[in-house]
């Protein structure tokens, strides 16, 4: 399954955001504004017209899930500002899910994440003015540890009151945060670091999403434990197996995987190279064995 370009996102299956029908398989804007590793001040931004092409070509090929933040961007890119510039005006199909929390500094250092009602607010201000929109799809609040999420999250359920925001989402919570944040407004995901090798704990959030309709979007589903600097050590033998059995690159067996353990399950697979485009979402049609999962759940308990 080597960039088959007949390959479209609708192939992965359907879930929804709240009101909104997203296909399963999505696009992941963090690699976008730079080559090479992601969220360094020493990024080298990548080609513009690329990018674009990149966005572009993703949603002819049927991606109406992208994720993004503000605090996506290196020297000269943003993803934000990338995305208004290739999809604006956009279609009534898309949603833009970014997130919220986390801070840069316009050298690229990050400094202390949002915490206030105050801070959280010009996050949310920021990626309006920089996507080009008068509401959010879907707002994502990134947590960092396991201390209470009430009061940010309640300041972004006072912004979905005001009609800036559509749907909240949670991101890097535990199972506690979730039901903490529930108490105060709806959630329609989880965003979760999830992939072959993640922890019980991952397993057991992932089945508590499932069970409660809950979208479980996972990130770093093909990096791993390389997180934003990418893939780099030797794949599992079992993957190295299925991936010569279907003709396909181990990040298209571990896309498919993800897919694989729940229909809430949605994939948001990052890159800026065309090629690599067409292979993720061709990973969305990609139907594994009884045999092949079993043989793939061995890697991931491992």
């Amino acid at each position: 399954m080597t960039s088959d370009t007949t390959a479209t996102a609708i192939a992965s299956g359907t879930w929804t955001l709240g009101d909104r029908t997203v296909h399963r398989i999505g696009f992941g804007s963090m690699r976008l504004p730079q080559t090479g590793p992601a969220l360094r001040p020493d990024a080298v931004p990548r080609d513009r017209e690329q990018a674009l092409r990149v966005l572009r070509r993703a949603v002819e090929l049927g991606v109406n899930h992208i994720d993004t933040a503000a605090f996506y961007f290196s020297p000269l890119r943003s993803a934000n500002e990338l995305i208004n510039r290739a999809l604006a005006p956009y279609s009534d199909e898309l949603v833009i899910a970014t997130k919220v929390g986390p801070a840069r500094g316009i050298d690229g250092e990050w400094t202390e994440h949002a915490r206030t009602p105050e801070r959280l607010r010009a996050q949310v201000e920021q990626n309006l003015r920089q996507l080009g929109r008068d509401h959010l799809d879907l707002v994502n609040l990134r947590i960092l540890g396991t201390d209470s999420v009430a009061e940010r999250f309640g300041a972004l359920a006072e912004l979905r009151e005001a009609g800036l925001i559509r749907h909240l989402g949670l991101s890097n919570v535990h199972a506690h945060q979730l039901a903490e944040a529930q108490a105060i407004a709806p959630v329609v995901c989880v965003q979760n670091p999830y992939g072959i090798g993640a922890s019980a704990e991952q397993d057991a959030l992932l089945r508590l999403c499932g069970d409660q309709g809950i979208a479980f979007v996972p990130f770093y589903a093909i990096a791993g434990a390389g997180r934003q600097d990418g893939a780099g050590e030797t794949e599992p033998a079992q993957i190295q197996a299925v991936a010569r059995a279907h003709g396909i690159s181990a990040a298209q067996v571990r896309i498919a995987w993800t897919l694989h353990r729940g229909p809430h399950v949605l994939a948001i697979p990052g890159t800026g190279d065309l090629a690599h485009l067409e292979d993720n979402i061709a990973a969305g049609a990609l139907r594994l064995t009884a045999e092949e999962l079993a043989l793939l759940d061995e890697a991931h308990t491992g």
